[in-house]
C-alpha cells in the first residue's frame, strides 16, 4: 500500500527544544495532535490545539504520572496494520484512532544520575516506561508509522510531510533504526546504574553493554583499504580527542586520532608544563620544564628525525614562544593538541611556514586528575576487559635496593622516566636526563634489545642519564649494557628470580636502582 497520509500525531517529549515550531507546522498541515502531561501544557501555552490523551482513552492519568499512555486505545492506534483486515476491524469495533506519527523522547535518566548526590528514588522516577513502549511500538510498525525520537529529526520529517502529506518508507525505516538504538542506549544506561550500585560491584558485570554515538566517518582507517569512523561516549566529560575542538587544519586521520589520544594520556600525568611527541603510537620525545616553550623544544630535540611528521601533545596552553619554535623551518608536525591555544600562537601556527595551513590544531580543555576507568580490547569472538593503567604509582612503595642512592636530580629524572615508560609498547625502556626523553625502546621481543634501541637513540647524551624499565630484568645483561654506556640510575618493578644478580651488577658499576613493586606492560 502507499505511505499513509499523516492525519494524527501522538506527542510526548522530555526534550522540548524546537517542539512548538514543529507542532505548529503540523497543525497548519492539518495534523491532529494528541498529548499528555507537561508536553500538552507546553503546547497549549504556545496556543497550539491539543487533544488530551486522557479524554481520548476515557482513562485518567494516575500514580503521579506513571500511568498515562499504557492503554489499548493508544497502542492499538500505533500498532495497527493498515493492510490487515482483522486489525482494522478491531480498530473500528473499539473506536481506536490510528496514529501515523509518534514523537517521543524519554525521561532524562542519564542526566539525572549524573548529578552529584542523586538519590535512588530520583533515579528510579526518571526511568521512563510509557515512552520506550510507544517508541518500540511505532518503530516496529514503521511500515505505517513514523517515529521521531530527536528534535534533530523534525526538519526532515516535516519536509516530507509538506511535499507528500506523508513520509517515505525509506525515512521511516531509518527513523525506526534510530529509535531502537535510542531505547537500547537508554536501557543500557539504566542497567549500568544498577550494576554500579549492586552488591557484586561494577567491575565485572555478567553482561557487558556499551553505547557510543557515531561522530565522524573517516576517509579511511589504519590503512587506506580499511573503512573507519569515530564513535563518542556522550557520558565522558573530560578532555579527549573525540570531544576536542579543531581550530585549524585538515580532517584527522585514524592514526592521528590514536596518536593524539596517546599524547593526551602522557602529558596529563604531569603537573609542570609537559610536552609529548608521538610517532606510531609511541613517544619519540617528551619533556617537562618551567615553560611550555622549553618543554616543546626539549621534547622535539629528543629524537628530531622521528619527530618529523609527528603529533604533539601539551598539558598547558600553547603560547607565542612555543608557536615560534614550532614554526622553525625544517620542523613538520601533523597535529598539535593542547588545553588551549593563545591567539598569537594560533596566528603563527596557521601561517608560518606555509605547510602550517594544514596543521591540525585541537583544543581539548583543561585537564583534571586522570579518572579511574575501564579499558576494552576486542578479540575474535569476545573481548578483554580490564582496569585502565592510569593511576599514579604510590612513591611510598618504592625501595632503593642498591648501595648507591639516587641524587635529588636523579630522582626527578627517575620519576619522569617511570611516568613515561607505561606509555611505551612493551618491552619498554625509557632513557631520560634533565627530565627529557633521550631514547625509547619499544615493542622488542627481548628486553635487552629494547635497552639497545633506547641507548642507540640517546647516543652520546646518555652519560649521566637514568633508565626505566616497564618490567623486571630477567638477567643482568641489560644493566651491564646500560652501565657501559653511562647510565647512572635505574628504576624498575623488581620481582625477578635473578633480582640479586641485577642488584649486584648495579653495585659493581656504582649505579643506584629503585624497585617500584609495580609493572607497567602495554601490549
Amino acid at each position: 500500500m502507499d505511505s499513509p497520509k499523516i492525519k494524527r500525531a501522538l506527542i510526548s517529549v522530555s526534550d522540548k527544544m524546537g517542539l512548538a515550531a514543529f507542532a505548529k507546522a503540523l497543525t497548519e498541515l492539518g495534523v491532529e495532535i494528541y498529548s499528555t502531561g507537561g508536553t500538552r501544557k507546553h503546547l497549549l501555552n504556545e496556543k497550539i490545539p491539543v487533544i488530551d490523551v486522557s479524554e481520548y482513552t476515557g482513562f485518567p492519568e494516575m500514580m503521579d504520572g506513571r500511568l498515562k499512555t499504557l492503554h489499548p486505545k493508544v497502542h492499538g492506534g500505533i500498532l495497527c496494520r493498515r493492510d490487515n483486515i482483522e486489525d482494522m476491524n478491531a480498530v473500528a469495533e473499539h473506536k481506536i484512532n490510528c496514529f501515523e506519527l509518534v514523537v517521543v523522547n524519554l525521561y532524562p535518566f542519564e542526566a539525572t544520575v549524573a548529578h552529584e548526590g542523586v538519590t535512588d528514588e530520583e533515579a528510579i522516577e526518571n526511568i521512563d516506561i510509557g515512552g520506550p513502549t510507544m517508541v518500540r511500538a511505532a518503530a516496529k510498525n514503521h511500515k505505517f508509522v513514523t517515529i521521531v525520537t530527536s528534535p534533530e529529526q523534525y526538519s526532515s520529517v516535516l519536509d516530507e510531510i509538506k511535499r507528500n502529506g506523508s513520509t517515505t518508507l525509506q525515512l521511516r525505516r531509518s527513523l525506526a533504526k534510530d529509535a531502537f538504538t535510542h531505547t537500547g542506549a537508554y536501557d543500557t544506561a539504566i542497567s549500568q546504574y544498577f550494576i554500579e550500585r549492586s552488591e557484586e560491584g561494577a567491575a565485572f558485570p555478567a553482561s557487558l553493554s556499551m553505547t557510543f554515538s557515531r561522530g565522524t566517518v573517516l576517509r579511511y582507517g589504519e590503512n587506506p583499504h580499511q573503512q573507519a569512523a569515530v564513535y563518542v561516549d556522550k557520558k565522558y566529560k573530560g578532555p579527549s580527542v573525540v570531544t576536542a575542538r579543531q581550530l585549524n587544519g585538515k580532517e584527522l586521520s585514524y592514526n592521528n586520532i590514536l596518536d593524539i589520544d596517546s599524547a593526551l594520556a602522557i602529558v596529563r600525568g604531569f603537573r609542570e608544563p609537559a610536552v609529548a611527541v608521538l610517532k606510531h603510537n609511541n613517544p619519540c620525545g617528551a619533556a617537562i620544564a618551567a615553560t611550555a616553550s622549553e618543554a616543546v623544544k626539549n621534547a622535539m630535540e629528543g629524537d628530531p628525525m622521528s619527530a618529523f611528521g609527528s603529533v604533539i601533545g601539551f598539558n598547558c596552553p600553547v603560547d607565542k614562544p612555543s608557536a615560534e619554535y614550532l614554526a622553525t623551518p625544517g620542523l613538520f608536525v601533523e597535529a598539535i593538541v593542547a588545553p588551549e591555544f593563545l591567539p598569537d600562537a594560533i596566528e603563527i601556527l596557521k601561517t608560518q611556514p606555509k605547510w602550517k595551513e594544514n596543521v591540525r590544531l585541537l583544543q581539548c580543555g583543561q585537564f583534571g586528575a586522570a579518572p579511574k576507568r575501564w579499558a576494552v580490547r576486542p578479540l575474535e569472538g569476545g573481548a578483554l576487559y580490564q582496569e585502565a593503567d592510569v593511576l599514579t604509582d604510590p612513591e611510598s612503595e618504592w625501595t632503593v635496593v642498591t648501595e648507591q642512592k639516587p641524587t635529588a636530580e636523579q630522582m626527578n629524572d627517575l620519576r619522569f622516566a617511570w611516568e613515561l615508560v607505561r606509555h611505551v609498547k612493551s618491552n619498554a625502556i625509557t632513557v631520560a636526563k634533565n627530565r627529557m626523553l633521550l631514547g625509547a625502546g619499544a615493542g622488542q621481543m627481548s628486553r635487552v634489545d629494547s635497552v639497545e634501541v633506547s641507548l642507540k637513540k640517546a647516543g652520546n647524551r646518555v652519560k649521566g642519564a637514568v633508565l626505566a624499565s616497564d618490567a623486571f630484568f630477567p638477567f643482568p645483561d641489560s644493566i651491564e649494557l646500560a652501565a657501559a654506556n653511562g647510565v647512572v640510575s635505574i628504576i624498575q618493578p623488581g620481582g625477578s628470580r635473578k633480582d640479586d644478580a641485577s642488584i649486584e651488577a648495579c653495585n659493581k658499576y656504582g649505579l643506584s636502582m629503585i624497585f617500584t613493586g609495580r609493572r607497567h606492560f602495554k601490549h
